[in-house]
């Protein structure tokens, strides 16, 4: 099973060294990939320049959105242009993660009808699809020949309806890896159903706040940051792995239920948590 790590792109007070710094000492570390988290009604960074940076700083580690919010994305040509554009410069390294989301205020003020968000992404997954391959002349060519990796987020039907007829596979917003198996037979039926071959990838993630102050910092940030669902923002605080046993534990579990990759998410954006993550994994 692969391990991730995400950048620490949507907490309170990044900066560059957020993003380039721990880019660097993230591959340095051997993490299999940088991951973002997107929103547009907060004071983060943007999910695809944030990997653009981190593309310019590194080779090998892939680099993924987990998950971008992709109908905010309006103008789907510009979109597909800006993936492939960061897909090319990275040499083939961008896995795109992508769902409708669910907050209504990201939507408002972007302008887009937040009840016609799966009807949206439908219709552009559609669109992405047909413009990877060539039509209407949108470049540059994907390196691979086809598309950026490409997975599908939500537990909805439908969601793993379009991981089976468009994507890679499948990722998780979070939750226990003790869900996972059932996941699995839902994505591996629509998979059959769709007479796809092979096996669909499955990535998690999960948050983690290590040293001394790691509970004050997960519960300062993350709270803030999931503050719109209100108590249900403590429960994602507490349960940050706080400690190497707590990590190792999460990472255990979701290997044996199946999963393919876990993106280990940042609740500080002090670069020094990459050291920490590496240590508790070694």
């Amino acid at each position: 099973m692969d391990v991730g790590i995400g950048l620490p792109n949507a907490l309170r007070g990044v900066h560059r060294a957020g993003i380039v710094d721990w880019a660097r000492e993230a591959e340095a570390a051997g993490f299999s990939s940088l991951g973002t988290i997107d929103r547009v009604v907060y004071g983060n960074y943007e999910s695809l320049i944030a990997l653009a940076a981190a593309a310019a700083v590194t080779e090998r580690i892939r680099l993924l959105t987990d998950i971008l919010i992709a109908p905010l994305r309006t103008n789907t040509a510009l979109f597909a242009k800006q993936a492939a554009t960061i897909d090319h410069l990275s040499g083939g390294r961008l896995v795109l993660g992508l769902a409708p989301g669910g907050r209504e205020d990201d939507y408002e003020v972007s302008g887009v009808d937040f009840h016609r968000r799966g009807r949206i992404f439908d219709a552009q997954l559609d669109e992405l699809t047909a413009l990877w391959a060539g039509e209407g002349g949108v470049g540059p060519a994907p390196p691979s020949g086809t598309r950026p990796g490409l997975l599908i987020g939500g537990r909805s039907d439908a969601a793993f309806r379009r991981a089976a007829r468009y994507a890679d596979g499948w990722t998780n917003g979070g939750g226990p890896p003790e869900q996972l198996p059932e996941v699995r037979a839902r994505l591996e039926d629509e998979w059959a159903a769709a007479g796809r071959t092979g096996a669909p990838r499955i990535a998690t993630l999960m948050y983690f706040s290590l040293g001394e102050r790691g509970d004050e910092v997960a519960r300062a940030n993350l709270g803030d940051y999931y503050a719109f669902l209100g108590e249900y923002a403590e429960m994602v605080a507490a349960g940050a792995a706080k400690d190497e046993d707590a990590v190792r534990g999460y990472l255990s579990a979701c290997e044996e239920a199946g999963c393919d990759e876990v993106i280990c998410f940042p609740a500080s954006p002090d670069p020094a948590q990459v050291e920490l993550l590496a240590r508790a994994i070694a």
